[in-house]
């Protein structure tokens, strides 16, 4: 009895953990955006009625069927949310051999050892003159042992605790890299559309600015041009020959990254891409941008963004290092026993004679190992001062992301409304200049020159419609959008110890 109660003495005791106890650190965030008024502007623009965009899943809010089949697709093969995935499970099974310590072991070991003896060796030198002495001998051996070091001063329990942690961070990475490749996939497909979208309109201005210098040789050929004119208009054309090259390496370049997030060689999927973009180009389909709805509260990055989580994770860990350090400032108690067997006889195992019981109780206490552990204390301290101020640097480029995505998001749209304008104006004017034309008050060249100026705003205009899609993008990224967002901080959602 004596023994049961000391052994509950110390299991009490092991309840005892020293160091700081984590709290998590506070915010001094602002309750909403400098942006976020012109944003509220720009969602009435696209807000449709019952039409809200989810953050896990905003990619669907495009109503993109080939955009949605990427991303999923993406999410289902991408190699770095795989290996992300692969490093979640490596995290887990450190912080479950963490938490493992702190538990009994059992052991169970058995051996036969065969043995010739050496007449020259201690025991044959004594036994060799006996009579009957059998150089030959078998020795069995079997027994279960079991050992427990008593976690007096929590250090085991801060080890496990700091594994723990990490083991949330790299889930919060995890899901960074979800968000990094749902956006990289988004941002690849719209610059694919942007890309066949301009192509065609360089191809429609190739051929206007053919036309022009068809005109021109023929006026040449009838006295009422110059050879300067001709000139001219050969190097416009060769001039919009030039886009095609630039346009043609974006197009492929970005369906080549699009098989690689796809977890695929690059042209497994560029056919199909590339015909789907076509046909929406050829379509003149216009890119939908949703409203983003969701940012009026930079305090909500604490729980939306994976890596502000992640960081905020490994503070925690950084915090529980530090009670592990102190706690080697302190004594260390082990339990171990073994119950076993051991005889040179097999047929008498086991047997009470055989019977050899062991129990022990260890102490460790680093007395004075020359100033080893304060070196360790400091070192962990250091960790967690840096490990602050990264958690701290990751709010502010975070609030830093989603401020720089809503000027973009709101002057691209801006641009693109004054773009849209300059489209309707140059139209009116090319039709204009072909109605003149008709009565014969301009020259053919005049209506050539209007629709080539009428195609140089569509591609500015396409190439802005792409901008503020993938402005979009950036600022669902910004926000932490992407993920399933089940997980909150564990700082603000449970305590670290209770």
């Amino acid at each position: 009895m004596r023994h049961v109660w000391l052994a509950l003495s110390v299991g009490a005791l092991s309840a005892c953990a020293v160091g700081p106890e984590y709290v998590a650190p506070a915010s001094d965030l602002p309750t909403h955006f400098a942006g976020s008024a012109s944003l509220s502007r720009h969602d009435a623009d696209h807000e449709t009625p019952g039409d809200t965009t989810t953050l896990d899943t905003w990619w669907t809010s495009f109503h993109d069927p080939v955009l949605t089949g990427i991303v999923e697709q993406a999410l289902a093969q991408n190699l770095d949310v795989q290996a992300a995935m692969a490093r979640v499970a490596q995290a887990r099974a450190r912080a479950q051999a963490a938490g493992a310590q702190r538990l009994p072991s059992l052991s169970l070991d058995a051996n036969v050892t065969r043995e010739h003896q050496s007449l020259d060796g201690p025991l044959g030198v004594v036994a060799r003159n006996i009579p009957g002495y059998n150089r030959n001998m078998t020795i069995y051996d079997i027994g279960a042992g079991a050992s427990w070091e008593l976690d007096l001063f929590g250090g085991l329990q801060r080890t496990a605790q700091a594994a723990s942690a990490l083991e949330q961070a790299a889930q919060a990475q995890r899901d960074g890299v979800r968000v990094s490749i749902v956006a990289e996939a988004a941002d690849a497909y719209f610059r694919v559309r942007a890309a066949q979208r301009r192509l065609i309109i360089a191809q429609d201005q190739i051929d206007t600015d053919t036309r022009l210098m068809e005109i021109v040789r023929l006026r040449l050929n009838d006295g009422l041009a110059t050879a300067r004119e001709l000139a001219q208009s050969e190097a416009l054309l060769a001039q919009a020959r030039t886009t095609l090259p630039p346009l043609r390496i974006e197009r492929e370049t970005q369906l080549n990254r699009l098989d690689v997030l796809m977890g695929a060689a690059p042209g497994t999927y560029a056919r199909r891409m590339r015909v789907a973009a076509q046909d929406d180009a050829l379509n003149a389909r216009p890119l939908t941008i949703p409203a983003i709805g969701d940012a009026s509260a930079p305090a909500d990055l604490l729980r939306r963004r994976p890596d502000v989580i992640a960081a905020e994770r490994k503070l925690a860990a950084s915090n529980e290092r530090i009670g592990a350090s102190l706690a080697e400032y302190y004594p260390k108690l082990s339990l171990s026993g073994v119950l076993g067997f051991d005889t040179l006889a097999g047929g008498r195992v086991p047997s009470a004679a055989t019977f050899q019981p062991l129990a022990a109780l260890g102490l460790r206490w680093r007395l004075f190992d020359f100033g080893r552990i304060d070196a360790e204390v400091a070192q962990a301290r250091g960790a967690n001062a840096q490990a602050l101020a990264e958690y701290r640097l990751s709010i502010l480029h975070a609030t830093e992301d989603v401020e720089n995505a809503i000027v973009t998001l709101v002057e691209l749209e801006q641009q693109r409304k004054d773009l849209a304008s300059a489209v309707d104006a140059q139209t009116r004017a090319r039709d204009s200049a072909q109605e003149a034309y008709t009565g014969g008050t301009v020259s053919l060249y005049e209506v050539l020159d209007a629709d080539r100026q009428l195609l140089t705003v569509r591609d500015a205009d396409a190439r802005a419609q792409a901008d503020n899609a993938r402005a979009a993008v950036a600022t669902f990224r910004a926000l932490g959008g992407g993920w399933a967002s089940g997980m909150r901080s564990m700082a603000q959602t449970q305590p670290l110890r209770k």
